[in-house]
């Protein structure tokens, strides 16, 4: 008898306490934010025609613009990002999705160009890591776990502007 009390109890148990015992038959999965992070550089008149960014210097305040494009070619998200005091930009794209897992990945779709410049004595744009045409990103394995969604760093460039005008190099043999 005692059993059958037990066994009756236990098949009540979920019905006074519903939270304790709720199964979640159809999990959703978490969200993921797609970060994309860089640095802007002056390029210095040393390495003018290289894309060395030996003794250049980070630009406060420079403009970057993250683009990227469907599996059709359209453009499907557009952001622009200024960096910090340091050169270094962290661009989170809100609002970004995929609609095709693969092509539409950021890996595949999305690229970062050279904007502008605040500095009027390095405010051409270089090809350096592709800041003309589109700077790839690149997986660097950075992730942050969060308990309602993830964020997914990529990272573009370093980047960089030129001066205007660089001195002649001399040539000493």
């Amino acid at each position: 008898m005692a059993a059958i009390h037990l066994s009756f109890f236990i098949l009540l148990l979920p019905l006074a306490f519903p939270a304790a015992f709720s199964y979640e038959t159809n999990p959703q999965p978490k969200k993921t934010q797609v970060v994309i992070e860089g640095m802007v550089y002056c390029q210095s008149c040393d390495n003018y025609g290289s894309w060395s960014l030996s003794k250049a210097k980070p630009i406060a305040s420079a403009k970057v613009s993250v683009i990227c494009k469907n599996q059709r070619g359209q453009v499907s998200y557009y952001k622009a990002s200024e960096t910090d005091g340091n050169g270094y930009f962290f661009a989170e794209l809100q609002g970004f999705e995929m609609s095709h897992l693969l092509l539409d990945h950021p890996l595949q779709s999305c690229f970062v160009k050279l904007v502008e410049s605040p500095l009027e004595g390095c405010n051409v744009l270089s090809n350096i890591n592709y800041g003309l045409y589109g700077s790839p990103l690149r997986y660097e394995n950075k992730r942050f776990y969060r308990k309602d969604y993830d964020v997914v760093i990529y990272a573009a460039g370093p980047l960089a502007f030129r001066p205007a005008h660089c001195d002649a190099p001399t040539n000493h043999y």
